[in-house]
């Protein structure tokens, strides 16, 4: 069975999909962007929308009753792989060792024209 995760306190899935969706202790975030409750970017900067992407997966995993490091996996997604350095020295504030997998790729466009989009897979205990 599976059950939808979303909160009030994070924006709303811009399509047919779920913000996220918790199965056999499994939760499984779908990519955040840096976006508030409104939808709107929050500014053109990738470090501010690195932040924001976090506070959302935050709102998400609070809502399962996880957090950070309940994380297992994450796919971060680049508009532009020279703001790597920027996306990943905000990334390791919100982790511990051991730290979770990842993938990062460069892609043409994201949604919203937003610089970073990450998504997670986080395991409740």
């Amino acid at each position: 069975m599976k059950q939808p995760i979303s909160s009030t306190k994070a924006p709303k899935a811009l399509g047919p999909y779920s913000a996220g969706v918790l199965t056999e202790g499994l939760v499984f975030l779908s990519g955040q962007l840096g976006v508030d409750t409104n939808g709107d970017l929050v500014s053109e900067d990738v470090v501010e929308q690195t932040k924001k992407v976090f506070e959302n997966i935050g709102v998400l995993l609070e809502t399962s009753g996880l957090i950070y490091d309940d994380i297992v996996k994450t796919t971060v997604l680049l508009d532009d792989m020279n703001d790597f350095a920027k996306v990943n020295e905000e990334y390791a504030k919100y982790f511990t060792e051991p730290f979770p997998a990842r993938s990062c790729f460069e892609v043409a466009k994201l949604p919203k024209n937003a610089k970073v989009e990450i998504e997670c897979i986080a395991i409740k205990k």
